[in-house]
């Protein structure tokens, strides 16, 4: 299981629910992937999550580190 942040959010204009993975935002285009329902979209978002850390583990380019929640 990966520890990364998955963003959904509906567009009226797509119709569609769109994901976000802000860690690797500054490496992809965002969104990443969508969905016609949230559920698709999670599943969409964590296949094109796995798709690029596979990726970038074959390529040896560096990993994006997880945002992790600092409670005080």
């Amino acid at each position: 299981m990966n520890r990364y942040s998955i963003i959904i959010e509906w567009s009226d204009d797509d119709r569609l629910f769109l994901v976000t993975i802000p860690e690797f935002a500054d490496r992809v285009v965002m969104p990443c992937t969508h969905g016609k329902t949230r559920a698709e979209a999670i599943r969409n978002g964590e296949e094109v999550m796995e798709m690029y850390l596979e990726a970038w583990q074959a390529e040896g380019d560096p990993i994006p580190e997880p945002k992790t929640l600092q409670v005080a």
